[in-house]
């Protein structure tokens, strides 16, 4: 997304970030496999793993999940309705998404190049709504 943002030309406008709902691997480096697909792409990730946390509703307009377990756990941690209206499914913005969830990378030969491709539609979707609403006001 920030990738996207900055093609766009927007970067001064957006605050984004990418943190986990579990402690699992917080402050861990990036999966290499990741990290080189990305690469692969031109995009260079950066920052270390994190976990998101409640006040971090107060910090984003939206906090988008990969799947619908997660989305479920952010919708948990919100304390008020305006902070789990802000919560939804990343997949939601890709128009041609045949299912709601990012898959898990971890599974298929081709699983990270794969949910790439997933993320990268859904994350053109999102900020096409986004530019378009900003349009509207």
């Amino acid at each position: 997304m920030k990738h996207l943002v900055e093609q766009a030309g927007l970067a001064d406008r957006f605050q984004i970030e990418s943190a986990g709902t579990s402690s699992f691997c917080e402050g861990g480096p990036r999966d290499r496999r990741s990290e080189s697909t990305a690469n692969g792409r031109g995009i260079s990730l950066e920052g270390r793993a994190r976990r998101f946390r409640r006040e971090d509703f107060a910090r984003f307009d939206h906090v988008l999940a990969m799947d619908e377990r997660n989305c479920a756990h952010l919708v948990a941690l919100a304390e008020s309705a305006e902070d789990r209206a802000k919560v939804g499914l990343l997949r939601d913005f890709d128009p041609n998404a045949s299912e709601a969830s990012v898959p898990d990378p971890y599974v298929g030969e081709r699983g990270f190049e794969d949910v790439f491709d997933l993320c990268e539609a859904a994350c053109r979707g999102l900020l096409a709504e986004l530019i378009a609403r900003s349009a509207e006001r």
